[in-house]
């Protein structure tokens, strides 16, 4: 009995093997602390000095660092010194239709990139109707047709594309908002209160609830499946509880439930994407920076700092009401709304870690064009605040060289 349980613990530790390495800023060759390294189980963090050890049996060890791209390397290798190269995002949104390797769209978007400060796109995969832009191996939405409106036949193409132009590619992902899911998963599909009949919003699109963690595993399969393509970064759009009276939960629907259930849900896709050392990123409503409670949908800042490695606010100007910062119109005043908005939870959390969705469409209410001027003094405002760059929104992913600076 004692020669088997020696054998077999020392099996054990010989399966194990310790990396040991350091991690530098490739500009600066500064140490970096505080970088989560990885398998597909484990994590450590460096060392006030860059130092690190994991004790792994896999080949592959991702490393992530606020303010740098994601790095992956052999362990097998005798290179002991690593260097991260450092990024501020500065990603154009492509749409879901222009996410093909022939869309004139997604050419533009590349040349634009070449010849400006852009470095990004983010691209749906998986868009407000549930329809994934490139076919997956995620066996359950193809059987809901998902896979039917594709976009995109050939996402190693396209994913090799970006790679070779040097472009950070950040995954866009709609959570609890998804038609396609809820109306073939009655049972966990979010309800009218009144009736128990599905319910939809506005724009006649059902939600799964997301007190049930089945919403979780769809969701985050694919976004698995993104990240097993070359994603470099996972964004979940909607992760949140909708904004409406009257709903039907499968819990109590509090604000201490909401905020946990959220948490639940990132910690679970952090847990699932470990293995692809990819960034996770969250969108938000502007007004959270402002906000203490959860605004009834399970959004706080501090809550999904927690869980994510990014946040992006929503900083649309013209998305603010009348009065807002002391404004008739904030929409005219585009410096002031991002820089304030972020200076407010500078004591709350690392602007480095914020990254906002800038406007890059008309404000419709008052007819006021947003070009050059007011795409540039919001892209200013980040830049003097400190944030690890922007994203803008384009609901058409048309834009303009001359309004993007090189």
């Amino acid at each position: 009995m004692n020669k088997l349980f020696l054998s077999l613990t020392l099996l054990s530790s010989l399966s194990f093997a310790s990396f040991h390495g350091k991690l530098y800023d490739a500009t600066t060759k500064k140490p970096i602390a505080n970088a989560t390294i990885s398998d597909a189980h484990n994590y450590v963090e460096s060392d006030k000095n860059g130092n690190f050890t994991i004790d792994t049996e896999e080949n592959t060890i991702h490393i992530k660092s606020y303010g740098y791209k994601p790095f992956s390397f052999d362990t097998n290798s005798s290179k002991k010194s690593i260097f991260l190269q450092p990024i501020k995002v500065k990603a154009l949104y492509l749409t879901f239709w222009g996410a093909s390797n022939n869309s004139k769209t997604a050419k533009n978007i590349i040349k634009i990139i070449k010849k400006t400060e852009a470095n990004a796109i983010i691209v749906d995969v998986k868009n407000e109707y549930g329809s994934t832009s490139f076919l997956t191996s995620f066996a359950q939405a193809n059987s809901y047709g998902a896979h039917k409106k594709r976009t995109n036949r050939n996402i190693a193409k396209f994913i090799r594309t970006m790679k070779e132009n040097n472009i950070y590619t950040i995954a866009r992902i709609v959570t609890f908002k998804d038609e396609l899911q809820a109306s073939h998963n009655k049972s966990y599909a979010i309800k009218r209160d009144n009736n128990g009949s599905i319910w939809r919003n506005h724009d006649k699109m059902a939600w799964v609830d997301p007190y049930d963690t089945r919403s979780h595993d769809y969701t985050i399969s694919i976004a698995e499946e993104a990240a097993k393509v070359g994603f470099d970064e996972i964004n979940f759009d909607y992760i949140r509880f909708p904004a409406k009276k009257g709903l039907r939960f499968s819990q109590k629907n509090t604000q201490k439930n909401r905020i946990a259930t959220i948490g639940k849900f990132l910690d679970h896709a952090q847990n699932r994407l470990r293995k692809y050392g990819v960034f996770i990123s969250v969108d938000i409503y502007g007004n959270v920076l402002w906000s203490k409670d959860d605004n009834n949908i399970g959004q706080t800042l501090e809550s999904l700092a927690q869980h994510a490695d990014y946040i992006a606010p929503m900083l649309y100007p013209s998305g603010f009401a009348s009065g807002s910062f002391y404004v008739k119109r904030p929409a005219d005043h585009p410096y002031k709304v991002i820089y304030r908005s972020i200076k407010n939870v500078k004591d709350r959390i690392d602007i480095g870690r914020i990254r906002p969705w800038l406007q890059y469409f008309r404000d419709y209410t008052h007819k006021r064009e947003y070009k050059k001027f007011e795409i540039q003094e919001q892209i200013r405002a980040t830049e003097d605040i400190g944030t690890n760059g922007w994203m803008m929104w384009s609901p058409s992913s048309k834009y303009h060289i001359e309004y993007l600076k090189k």
